[in-house]
């Protein structure tokens, strides 16, 4: 999970430990909303370099679409 958030920090710009923060918080949110076999699977999903990798062009997808919307709401 800290690939994760250093992942988010890098996209966002904001601190890895408030970045690890955010992450641990989603991934405690998620577990408690998904049926527990899959819920034990989460950890597991994150800690896999190639879904690190999804979750990189996700979020960098994210971010820009993000940062076009504010540069439209600026003109």
């Amino acid at each position: 999970m800290n690939e994760l958030a250093n992942l988010i920090a890098k996209k966002t710009g904001i601190p890895q430990a408030t970045a690890l923060i955010a992450v641990n918080v989603m991934v405690d949110f998620l577990k408690s909303k998904l049926p527990a076999p899959i819920a034990a699977e989460v950890t597991t999903l994150l800690s896999n370099d190639a879904n690190v990798q999804q979750a990189e062009n996700l979020i960098g997808g994210l971010v820009g679409e993000l940062e076009k919307g504010a540069g439209a709401k600026k003109k």
